[in-house]
């Protein structure tokens, strides 16, 4: 068991999700962990402690002042105690005390006191996590070697649509492990492409597609959380960047080339999860074009194929491409595989209801020269997490061979 004897202090606050709380205990424990809880006043008006004393097994803290403890000092004691302190679920109002050192409470007392590894898992508002406020300290918590597990994006309970769920209790307790036996990709540097690409027509119009870069920006995230130094190569998307990770903005696959070359010769993976625009036109128009006759010709000429130019490197890095196709999916991605050279080939059927584009789910055919892995429909979170762990896997056997 990947958390056997870890000794794990769970800090519960006052959010809706603290509601999941009983099953991650229960997940960490089937993972062999001893957990502890300590809950905030806020978080006891949506989770009970005794429901929590049941599935943990142990005495639920809260109060600062134990008197039950020796000389008073509970808090001393249960920071001595951890191994980790997983923070789940972490308000703004949580992160903000931490970032500032303020402790006027059991859990922001331990969180100064403990020597023990720091998690968080954020929720909340969307809004509130795209603060100004909330990502300043989000920046000075990593800056203290804080490790951030999520936030998801999707449905929040108020109704509103973003980043800021906490994550899952499976996933928490997989970046846990995955953090707590090692990164696997600790010490490499990755580069990642995400998002479509706009190709201007006139100062007015462009054509693209309908990447949402969600999975480009889950792939950036799971290989970050593995240790990894990310560089995100983005076209243009109204998504936050993940903890840790350096993105460089972009518009056109010319664009996109410059940027990745730029940055390719340090590094040691190249995953180029992009929805690149196939064709841009011939002659930009100066000025906007007005409508006139009912037909309007225009002259495509061929983008760079920037997969295709990584993998034709002297010495290319860890080459992984995406087929995002409508028939023949395996077929054409095997093509691609082997016509572009490259290592291994993430590819998904766009006409599955509820997958791919613009969705926060996808499914995946993982292929490589010796096999394949089908990755089943799941969040693009845990299924980047999937692909990253048989990117870091296949990466590796082909450093010692």
């Amino acid at each position: 068991m990947h958390l056997f004897d870890k000794k794990i202090l769970l800090g519960v606050t006052g959010g809706i999700a603290a509601y999941k709380t009983p099953d991650l205990i229960r997940k960490l424990k089937a993972q062999g962990a001893d957990v502890r809880v300590v809950l905030t006043r806020g978080a006891t008006e949506f989770v009970s402690s005794l429901s929590l004393q049941a599935v943990s097994g142990h005495q639920v803290h809260s109060e600062l002042l134990d008197e039950q403890a020796e000389a008073g000092m509970g808090h001393i004691e249960l920071a001595k105690w951890a191994d980790v302190l997983l923070i789940a679920p972490a308000t703004a109002h949580c992160m903000a005390k931490l970032a500032h050192g303020l402790a006027d409470d059991l859990l922001s007392t331990l969180y100064l006191a403990t020597t023990a590894q720091v998690f968080i898992a954020p929720a909340m508002n969307q809004q509130m996590w795209q603060a100004r406020a909330t990502q300043d300290n989000l920046q000075k918590l990593q800056l203290r070697a804080i490790r951030f597990i999520g936030p998801a994006a999707g449905e929040q309970a108020c109704g509103d649509v973003g980043p800021g769920r906490m994550e899952e209790p499976e996933l928490i307790v997989s970046a846990l492990a995955s953090a707590l036996t090692g990164n696997k990709l600790e010490g490499k540097k990755v580069v990642i492409t995400a998002g479509p690409t706009r190709e201007p027509i006139d100062p007015v119009r462009y054509l693209s597609n309908h990447s949402s870069g969600k999975m480009g920006y889950a792939v950036a995230q799971a290989a970050a959380e593995q240790g990894a130094e990310v560089v995100l190569v983005s076209g243009p998307v109204s998504l936050t960047v993940p903890p840790g990770v350096k993105r460089i903005s972009v518009q056109t696959a010319d664009d996109m080339l410059e940027a990745v070359m730029s940055e390719i010769n340090s590094a040691q993976i190249f995953i180029a999860a992009a929805a690149v625009a196939d064709y841009r036109i011939n002659h930009q128009a100066e000025n906007k074009i007005k409508k006139s006759d009912d037909k309007l010709t225009l002259t495509f000429v061929k983008n760079p194929d920037i997969l295709k130019t990584v993998a034709a490197l002297p010495s290319p890095p860890f080459t992984v491409g995406f087929a995002a196709e409508s028939q023949n999916v395996e077929a054409y991605a095997r093509g691609k595989l082997e016509n572009k050279n490259l290592d291994m080939i993430a590819a998904n059927d766009i006409t599955l209801e509820g997958l791919g584009f613009n969705s926060d789910e996808n499914a995946l055919h993982v292929i490589w020269k010796e096999d394949d892995v089908q990755l089943p429909p799941a969040n693009k979170t845990g299924l980047a997490k999937s692909l990253i762990a048989l990117v870091a896997k296949q990466y590796n056997n082909k450093q010692s061979n």
